[in-house]
């Protein structure tokens, strides 16, 4: 693990962002950890984000890239975030999100900020995927503005479970839209890292109960 990744892990943790008890996913998946990117509430927060984001990009992808694209609503922060730290980082590209409905007055449209054009590289700023359902959602969307190239996804957590099938989540994704996807952290990392660090301050006390259940839950639903 690197050393922003670990950071990041305690970031999660200290923001509340990272909870555990008992949730629904967008796929309808009952799990008892859920990562809700809603509890960010600060200017300083979503700044130290951006960072995070903007170091496992870099990390990844380098600058093969033209541009950022943030799914509405929580991708939204997300992306702008994202982009003013690899402004700061000396790459600054252009960035763009969507509406939920099309917008009939005014300049119109579908996407805010930055007009795709053909040939454009997009990476795409999620929070999380578990089935990639709201990505097969984005893709179309992107495809239906402009002849775009896609440079990949990335999300804040890998949770690796399955997708559509027996896979992770992430890896369909990136054989069926044929580009890299990749997170910041992914759940082995945060629950080695909780393990290892159990009993610091900024480290939820963990019951013999709920490891269980994450257990269930990711043999349940974890990629083979």
């Amino acid at each position: 693990m690197q050393d922003y990744q670990a950071e990041f892990i305690t970031f999660l943790l200290q923001t509340g962002a990272l909870t555990f008890g008992d949730f629904t996913t967008k796929s309808g998946r009952q799990t008892p950890f859920f990562l809700n990117t809603g509890l960010y509430r600060t200017g300083s927060q979503l700044t130290r984000l951006g960072d995070f984001y903007a170091q496992a990009i870099e990390a990844r992808l380098g600058q093969d890239f033209d541009v950022l694209f943030g799914p509405a609503y929580k991708g939204i922060p997300l992306v702008v975030t994202t982009a003013q730290a690899l402004a700061r980082r000396g790459h600054d590209v252009g960035f763009c999100f969507d509406r939920k409905e099309v917008k009939d007055h005014g300049e119109g449209g579908l996407l805010v900020g930055h007009k795709l054009q053909d040939g454009d590289r997009v990476l795409i700023v999620e929070d999380v995927t578990t089935a990639g359902t709201s990505i097969r959602e984005t893709v179309p969307k992107l495809r239906a503005t402009a002849q775009v190239e896609l440079a990949g996804l990335i999300v804040s957590v890998d949770r690796q479970e399955r997708g559509q099938g027996e896979r992770a989540a992430l890896t369909e994704l990136a054989e069926e839209f044929a580009m890299p996807t990749f997170p910041i952290v992914s759940i082995d990392q945060i629950l080695a890292y909780l393990r290892e660090q159990a009993g610091a301050p900024h480290v939820p006390a963990m019951s013999d109960d709920l490891w269980q259940r994450i257990e269930a839950y990711r043999a349940a639903y974890g990629a083979k």
